[in-house]
């Protein structure tokens, strides 16, 4: 049943009315074998929320790092300041570790330009891949600090089930407007990236 105001239904057996906290994809890429996937364009004052979804991403060489950075020109350069922190939890194929959870100071970055790490010791095996969300939340302000949240989980190259939670804030106060993913030393053979804006409620 329908909540009524006035003589009108705003809620229709669960189904918001159209735009009401709406998620819209804006940008889809399947990575190639490129050093990098980009979003570019799309990241502006259109929306106060973006999510991305990253689908089993994987690279070119084992043991390597899957990572983001952000940009505030468009992605002439991946350069924005940023304090981080980060938590795990794991558990091997054999039992191996047998299940740990842990805060992992390799995740930190304090006031750092450089590149923030989501997940870790990747493989190039066709299960070993990433997948996960992250928002990024009102990345055209420009009077706040811009915040995202971060949750991936990984299948490694040891065969380790592993997710991570990473969160910080963009020290900066001009506008962010491109996200850059790569791996360290090693392309990005493979996986899905998807870009979302989401509507105000």
């Amino acid at each position: 049943m329908g909540i009524i105001s006035n003589g009108t239904t705003i809620l229709d057996n669960g189904a918001f009315s159209v735009g009401l906290g709406s998620m819209v994809l804006l940008s889809e890429q399947t990575a190639s074998g490129a050093s990098s996937v980009e979003f570019t364009s799309g990241i502006d004052s259109t929306y106060p929320i973006y999510r991305i979804d990253v689908i089993n991403a994987h690279g070119s060489a084992n043991d390597k790092n899957f990572q983001i950075n952000f940009s505030s020109d468009g992605g002439s350069n991946y350069n924005v300041t940023k304090t981080t922190t980060g938590f795990v939890a794991e558990h091997g194929e054999d039992g191996n570790p047998s299940g740990s959870l842990f805060y992992n100071t390799f995740l930190d970055l304090a006031q750092s330009t450089g590149n923030q790490t989501l997940g870790y010791n990747g493989g190039t095996d066709s299960g070993d891949s990433t997948s996960g969300t992250i928002y990024l939340f009102n990345p055209s302000s420009t009077t706040f600090v811009k915040h995202f949240i971060s949750h991936t989980n990984i299948r490694d190259y040891t065969n380790d089930c592993r997710t991570l939670f990473v969160a910080g804030y963009l020290n900066t106060t001009s506008a962010v407007d491109a996200v850059r993913f790569t791996f360290i030393s090693s392309n990005v053979d493979d996986g899905i990236f998807k870009l979302y804006g989401i509507q105000d409620s």
